[in-house]
């Protein structure tokens, strides 16, 4: 063999083992960001492609980093606990009020931890699902059943929001998950 076959060969190794490289990390950040973001990931994937949705995966996570979020102090916690039964006692009599009030308690929750006090709810359930991805399809849920509450079906609706923010809460009053 010639010089010149033997560094054409050495090139080709060299570009496959590059490849094989930029594949594995491409899979290994690929895997990190579905482990942080469970199913939000595949949210996000369906709604914008695979490419699209990890950039924004990856940016939402990086603002997420810089803030401070931190655990609710054990007094805090059962603070919101028992506004909450309150809010579902309420419920029987004024059901559209209990919802509200509801979602008030989340985003207060939610400010306590040290997430924005946003305006833009996809940008706040954002921001909560890197660290509490389970919940933020239900925080969606419940704010689409908050929206239709005009309609007949306006109290099973509200029933519906009621059970979709108290799993949120109990979500977001745990303790925070180690960072992925």
């Amino acid at each position: 063999m010639e010089t010149w076959e033997w560094i054409v060969i050495g090139a080709i190794v060299a570009l496959v083992l590059v490849l094989a490289l930029v594949l594995a990390r491409v899979r290994r950040r690929r895997w990190r960001l579905k482990e942080r973001f469970g199913p939000e990931y595949q949210r996000a994937v369906s709604d914008a492609g695979t490419g699209t949705a990890e950039r924004r995966l990856r940016e939402i996570e990086s603002e997420r980093d810089g803030l401070d979020v931190r655990p609710l102090p054990p007094a805090a916690r059962e603070r919101y606990l028992d506004e909450w039964r309150q809010a579902e006692t309420r419920f029987v009599s004024d059901p559209r009020d209990a919802a509200h009030t509801a979602d008030r308690l989340v985003l207060r929750a939610l400010h306590e931890r040290g997430y924005p006090d946003d305006e833009q709810r996809d940008r706040l359930v954002a921001l909560v699902s890197v660290d509490h991805p389970a919940v933020a399809d239900r925080y969606r849920h419940a704010h689409a059943m908050l929206d239709t509450v005009d309609g007949g079906e306006a109290t099973e609706n509200l029933r519906k929001a009621m059970l979709d923010l108290r799993t949120v809460l109990e979500d977001v009053l745990q303790e925070s998950r180690p960072a992925a």
